[in-house]
């Protein structure tokens, strides 16, 4: 069996090296960045340096990370993207599993997902960007 670190609270991401060297003695480990509520916590502004620091910590401790809350949640919902979804849904190629919720529109959120990360495969790995041939007429 194993154990989800969520980080959600300034508190959580302060302690989430202690937190992981305390886990990791007994069990699998993986963390989730509950992104919603550690920016709610931490503030907006924030939000993706401590999405960066927890992706690089977790990276170096070969931990997975899970990119959770709101990720393509209009498009589950309407069927519609926004552009600042479809950004952050690339961004979330950095992660090792992305969550997404629930809503009429879940099957195409997930077809879009797969599609969007299938694409970024190409020019990144986890934090590594990579120096791919680029492919301008690619469908």
């Amino acid at each position: 069996l194993g154990i989800i670190i969520k980080i959600e609270t300034k508190k959580g991401f302060r302690n989430l090296p202690r937190l992981l060297l305390t886990a990791m003695r007994s069990y699998p480990v993986a963390v989730m960045i509950a992104r919603g509520d550690l920016a709610v916590e931490a503030g907006w502004e924030r939000l993706a340096e401590l999405q960066e620091e927890i992706l690089w910590l977790c990276e170096a401790a070969q931990i997975p990370v899970i990119w959770a809350t709101q990720v393509l949640e209009r498009t589950a919902k309407t069927g519609q993207p926004s552009r600042a979804e479809i950004s952050d849904a690339a961004l979330s190629q950095r992660a090792d599993c992305v969550m997404l919720n629930k809503g009429p529109h879940i099957i195409r959120a997930i077809k879009m997902l797969n599609n969007i990360l299938r694409r970024m495969q190409g020019h990144q790995f986890k934090k590594t960007p990579r120096m791919r041939r680029l492919r301008f007429a690619a469908k």
